[in-house]
C-alpha cells in the first residue's frame, strides 16, 4: 500500500490504511506500506516504509504533507524493487504524491482509491491530461463514497465502486467513560479547529442559544490547533463553557467519542466521506452534522443521526436543542447509531477490498458482499466483467 499523506500526521487517509493494514495482517497476509514521514524514527508500525520527509502544499482546504520529485520516486523505484507484490493498492494515486510515482512506475496489478471530494475547479486536478495515461494503468478503482466517485468522473472521465472507510467497531464501541468529560450535557467537536472547513466557527455562533435553552451545557473541544482566537470571539460570560482538549491518541478518541452526550460536525465542505461519524456511531453517540452529502450518506439519511443546514448557526442550534430535551429519542438515537456502525466495520469493508484485489488479479470470478449490497455492484453488469473501473 502506499499513503500519500505524512504517516505522522492525523488524517483520515492515513487512518485508513493504518487499519487496513491492520485488518490483512490480522487475516495472515503480507503488508507492507509506503509513505513519507516527519519523524521516521517515531514511526512505531514495522510495516510501514518511510520514503523521506514531506513538503506542506495547501490542498481542498487544508494543508497536505505529501512527497514527490526525483529523490521520491528513486525511493519508490527501490522499495517497489525490493519486494514481490502480489498487488499495490495507491491511496489518492490523482495528486503529486508518492502514490501517482508509483503508479507510474510499477506494472502488474493496481488498485486505486479515491478519498477526496473537491471540486471542478482545484489545481491538484488541472493536470488531468497527464494524469489519465497513468491512472488508466489501474486493474481497479475504489471510491470511498458516492460524491469521492463523482469527483472521479468530473475530472478523469472514469469510474469507481463505491466501498466505504472501514473502522473497528469494538474498538469503538468497548471504549470507556471518561468521568470528567461525562459531566453536565457535553457537546464534543473533534477536528483541526484552525481550517475553516472543519466549521468550529458555526458552532461558536451558536453557543448563545444554546446556553439559553440547555444551561447545564458545556463543550469539549480536541484537536490540534491554537483556542485562543476562538475564546476572543466568545463573549467572556460564555467562555467558561469551553473546554479544550488538544490533540488526543486513539484510545482518548474513544474515550471521548463514547463520553459525549452530543457529537458535532458542523463541517462547511470538502467531505467526501466523514470517518469521525461512523466512529461515533460505533461508540454509541448521538450525532448532529451538517447536510454535506457525504455526511448524510454515512447518516443513513437522517437514520442514524441529525442534520442542519450547511453553515446555519441558528439551525444547528434548533437541532441540538431538539434532541437535548427528549431524552428518550436521544437515547433512541444512540443505539440505532451503534447498530448503522456495523455497516462500515471492517469485517464488512474488509473482504470488500479483498475481493477487488482479487479481480485486479483476474483470480476472482465474482465478487460476493454481506447481506447489505454496496452502490459498486452496478458496475459488475457491464460486458467486460473483469474491468471494475
Amino acid at each position: 500500500m502506499v499513503s500519500p499523506y505524512a504517516w505522522d500526521v492525523p488524517g483520515g487517509v492515513q487512518a485508513h490504511v493504518k487499519d487496513l493494514a491492520h485488518h490483512f495482517l490480522n487475516e495472515g497476509h503480507e503488508v507492507s506500506v509506503l509513505a513519507p514521514a516527519l519523524d521516521e524514527i517515531a514511526i512505531n508500525e514495522d510495516f510501514v516504509v518511510s520514503a523521506g520527509r514531506p513538503v506542506a502544499i495547501p490542498y481542498n482546504g487544508a494543508v497536505a504533507r505529501v512527497l514527490f520529485g526525483p529523490v521520491a520516486a528513486t525511493r519508490v523505484r527501490q522499495w517497489i524493487a525490493r519486494n514481490e507484490f502480489d498487488v499495490m493498492h495507491l491511496h489518492e494515486p490523482a495528486i503529486p504524491s508518492l502514490s501517482l510515482l508509483a503508479c507510474s512506475i510499477a506494472e502488474g496489478p493496481m488498485v486505486g482509491t479515491f478519498h477526496v471530494a473537491a471540486p471542478r475547479q482545484k489545481v491538484a486536478f488541472a493536470i488531468a491530461p497527464l494524469l489519465e495515461p497513468v491512472i488508466e494503468k489501474l486493474r481497479a478503482r475504489i471510491a470511498v463514497s458516492e460524491i469521492a466517485r463523482e469527483t472521479l468522473t468530473i475530472h478523469l472521465d472514469t469510474d469507481a465502486v463505491v466501498i466505504p472507510n472501514g473502522i473497528d467497531t469494538s474498538f469503538f464501541a468497548s471504549a470507556k467513560v471518561n468521568p470528567e468529560w461525562k459531566r453536565e450535557f457535553t457537546i464534543g467537536f473533534l477536528g483541526r479547529f484552525s481550517e475553516p472547513r472543519k466549521g468550529l466557527s458555526v458552532l461558536m455562533e451558536a453557543v448563545p442559544n444554546l446556553t439559553r435553552a440547555i444551561p447545564n451545557l458545556r463543550i469539549l473541544i480536541a484537536g490540534p490547533g491554537e483556542g485562543l482566537e476562538v475564546m476572543q470571539s466568545l463573549n467572556p460570560n460564555l467562555r467558561h463553557r469551553i473546554v479544550f482538549l488538544g490533540r488526543l491518541s486513539e484510545e482518548e478518541k474513544a474515550s471521548f467519542l463514547k463520553s459525549v452526550d452530543l457529537y458535532v460536525a458542523p463541517n462547511t465542505g470538502g467531505e467526501s466521506f466523514g470517518i469521525i461519524l461512523a466512529e461515533a456511531m460505533a461508540a454509541g453517540t448521538a450525532i448532529v452534522a451538517s447536510d454535506l452529502p457525504a455526511f448524510e450518506n454515512v447518516l443513513g439519511e437522517g437514520r442514524y443521526g441529525l442534520t442542519f443546514t450547511n453553515g446555519d448557526a441558528i439551525d444547528l442550534a434548533k437541532q441540538i436543542i431538539k434532541i437535548a430535551k427528549e431524552p428518550k429519542a436521544l437515547a433512541a438515537l444512540r443505539e440505532e447509531a451503534a447498530r448503522g456502525a456495523m455497516r462500515f466495520d471492517w469485517n464488512a469493508v474488509g473482504p470488500e477490498i479483498m475481493n477487488v484485489y482479487l479481480h485486479a488479479k483476474g483470480e476472482a470470478e465474482k465478487v460476493t458482499v454481506g447481506s447489505e449490497p454496496r452502490t459498486w455492484l452496478r458496475f459488475l453488469n457491464r460486458e467486460d466483467k473483469g474491468d471494475l473501473s
